[in-house]
């Protein structure tokens, strides 16, 4: 894990943006797993104003909500569209969003896995950081093997969501996300955590032991985990001081 500690989520979202940009300027056809939620927000208008050419890039969301129309203001897919996809110079072919009212969510889940693969495989996967340490939306106790697969949300998710839908009861249970073992995955994962709300969540997945209980805490396995936080986030890290030298004293050509 690289931690990197900024002073403010738009500085930790900017150093996230030019890895991105890096990697489309490197590779023009690059497989990008996408996230939704607030903590993704700042990191999607940064994108948008770069002007990025993204004709050649594939995309693959990690979750959606079961049973909420695609139409739906709260969608995963109506999110997407509204705040990066439909801004940028990508093709709708090449966009992949979980299909949250399939007839047979086992046999889709089972093809979202055959479509990345066939993809190549995701170079670089954008995440965020609930609460409880869930990534995706697998919730503490999901196998670090998984794969694509439905899953019930936490009461504790769905009062953190609920914000979006006005109430808990107009909050759907059931979602489909991408495995924690899809997420491994990835080539490289891009990690997003502002704000107070997220503090013990992160100490816990990057300094504490590697658990189910802290899903994100799976990430000190992967070779290239990136974790971009404003001071707030990183409040409750024993090593905080460590990580602002790592970053500051780089190799010139290890700069971001």
């Amino acid at each position: 894990m690289e931690i990197i500690i900024q002073p403010s989520a738009e500085a930790a979202t900017s150093v996230a943006a030019r890895v991105i940009a890096r990697l489309l300027r490197e590779k023009p056809d690059a497989v990008i797993g996408l996230a939704t939620g607030s903590t993704p927000l700042l990191l999607y208008r940064e994108l948008i104003r770069m002007k990025l050419d993204w004709r050649k890039v594939t995309t693959f969301n990690l979750d959606e909500y079961v049973g909420l129309p695609k139409e739906h203001p709260q969608s995963y897919h109506s999110f997407m569209w509204e705040n990066l996809l439909g801004h940028i110079n990508i093709a709708k072919k090449n966009v992949h969003i979980p299909d949250g009212n399939t007839n047979d969510i086992p046999k889709f889940c089972a093809k979202y896995e055959k479509q990345i693969r066939a993809a190549g495989g995701i170079d670089l996967q954008v995440l965020g950081i609930g609460t409880d340490g869930h990534i995706g939306f697998n919730e503490p106790t999901s196998s670090l093997a998984s794969r694509t697969r439905i899953k019930t949300l936490t009461q504790r998710t769905v009062q953190d969501n609920a914000r979006f839908f006005g109430s808990e009861d107009k909050v759907p249970h059931h979602v489909i996300t991408m495995g924690i073992g899809t997420i491994m995955e990835a080539r490289q994962n891009l990690l997003l955590a502002f704000g107070p709300k997220k503090a013990r969540a992160i100490a816990e997945a990057v300094e504490g032991p590697i658990t189910s209980v802290n899903p994100a805490s799976v990430l000190q396995m992967h070779p290239v985990t990136k974790v971009c936080l404003d001071e707030e986030a990183a409040a409750q890290l024993q090593r905080a001081d460590y990580y602002r030298w790592v970053f500051d004293n780089k190799p010139g050509w290890q700069k971001i």
